[in-house]
């Protein structure tokens, strides 16, 4: 018997309801529209422009967008399919994709014929469900790469040179380590690495928070996870087993929470997401880096008073560089009103044409490559320098890339990580208790 959390049980058997209250959704759009929900306001004019380019290619046809917050977008996709007033497309997140495609909630994309070889590497297959079925066609990509403060980074004598060469081990931390300390000063002005220094009353800190990092970690101690040669599970994608109870996992684990009882990494009370989240520490002055994603670049570049600058992420014991590489698709509800419409949509979203409209905006990376070179170059002309999170991509000698943990019962691994990695944060639990959760979360999925 599978046993499962009680805030997973509760969404599972909602969505679960889908199949016996609404058939036919996206709140009464008429049989010549089809709806488009997505969440990135910054995005919205690019797709608002292939909208109007698929508009003309398909007399008759129109396309309705709708945007809303991260949070929102969630919490009414999962309402809309209990009420049957589900959106005929929707942005879909991988880590979301697991749960759908058990509650059945999507429908097949097979027959829009998805080129894998068409996309960066990885990004169509991981859309590909355990019945062997596509339910997602590429959207986007983005990796992780290491935010400074200009400023701060030559007041402490680093280098973009130092910055980008960086390497780390769970001993000593290594230079990432070195340089952290730096950056860190106290409110007497001592630096972390100098003999006085104060961790208790810390006025800037090496390195921002960005939380717990609950299952995945994509934006915290995921890199260093990764290349210290860690997975999340034993397969790439559908694994049945999760590995947080490994000793490479929890001596990376403890090293980087380390970082915070040593005062350079700002403590757990320091990160609200939406309120204070890692670049508002950054922008505020309250913190000297950050590890973020590419989807924030023009948040970061586009902050009044802040000189700011990428490196890629710090070298592992495995002798390489790791970023994850999330990538968002594309996909079709099942119950959608005009389906025929929606693949249309679809097929076009995916389309090199409305790919590269897309990175001509530079927001965000294209799944094509031609969509991530008009990207680069749209940044380019901004004055703004991508290659911290395209050289991970293109430069697989030094770095390694890894994808969201895709399994059944995303939710429940989510419900179960979430608190037992704040514990090891926040109160500096053991990691050891990590293995009992890892425990917990395998016996979920069944071993």
């Amino acid at each position: 018997m599978r046993i499962r959390t009680a805030a997973a049980l509760m969404g599972a058997l909602a969505l679960s309801l889908v199949s016996g209250c609404a058939q036919g959704g996206s709140a009464g759009a008429g049989g010549n529209t089809v709806t488009y929900w997505l969440w990135d306001a910054n995005q919205l004019p690019a797709y608002q422009a292939c909208a109007k380019a698929f508009e003309q290619q398909n007399p008759g046809l129109k396309v309705k967008i709708t945007q809303m917050g991260w949070a929102d977008y969630w919490t009414k996709l999962t309402a809309s399919f209990i009420a049957g007033t589900e959106p005929d497309v929707f942005t879909d997140h991988i880590q979301k994709f697991g749960q759908f495609a058990d509650l059945n909630v999507l429908e097949p994309l097979d027959d829009l014929g998805i080129d894998d070889s068409a996309y960066q590497e990885g990004l169509a297959a991981n859309w590909r469900g355990q019945d062997g079925h596509r339910y997602g066609a590429p959207k986007d990509w983005d990796t992780v790469a290491l935010f400074y403060n200009k400023k701060m980074t030559k007041e402490a004598g680093l280098t973009a040179e130092q910055l980008g060469t960086l390497s780390w081990n769970p001993e000593d931390g290594g230079t990432f380590e070195k340089a952290i300390a730096r950056l860190t000063v106290d409110k007497n002005g001592k630096r972390g690495d100098e003999e006085g220094f104060d961790k208790n009353n810390v006025k800037v800190y090496g390195l921002a928070t960005g939380g717990a990092g609950d299952s995945d970690g994509q934006t915290t101690w995921s890199p260093f996870a990764a290349s210290a040669g860690w997975h999340y599970t034993d397969k790439a994608r559908w694994g049945t087993e999760y590995q947080y109870g490994s000793k490479t996992f929890q001596s990376v684990i403890d090293w980087y929470f380390g970082l915070a009882e040593k005062g350079y990494l700002a403590p757990f009370t320091d990160y609200t997401d939406g309120a204070n989240p890692a670049n508002a520490q950054v922008a505020s002055g309250k913190a000297a880096t950050s590890f973020d994603g590419a989807w924030m670049i023009s948040t970061y570049y586009g902050t009044k008073g802040l000189d700011v600058g990428t490196a890629v992420t710090p070298t592992g014991p495995t002798g390489k560089r790791a970023t994850m590489m999330n990538g968002l698709a594309d996909s079709i509800t099942k119950n959608a009103d005009n389906k025929a419409g929606a693949k249309k949509w679809v097929q076009y979203l995916a389309s090199n044409e409305c790919q590269k409209t897309v990175g001509g905006y530079g927001i965000v990376f294209p799944a094509t490559p031609d969509g991530t070179q008009a990207a680069v170059a749209a940044y380019e002309k901004k004055g703004i320098d991508v290659s911290a999170f395209t050289e991970p991509v293109t430069d697989q000698q030094d770095s390694t890339t890894f994808s969201f943990p895709i399994t059944d019962y995303a939710a429940d691994v989510y419900a179960l990580m979430r608190p037992a990695m704040q514990d090891v944060y926040a109160n500096g639990a053991p990691v050891s208790g990590l293995t009992k959760t890892n425990d917990q979360i395998n016996f979920v999925l069944g071993q």
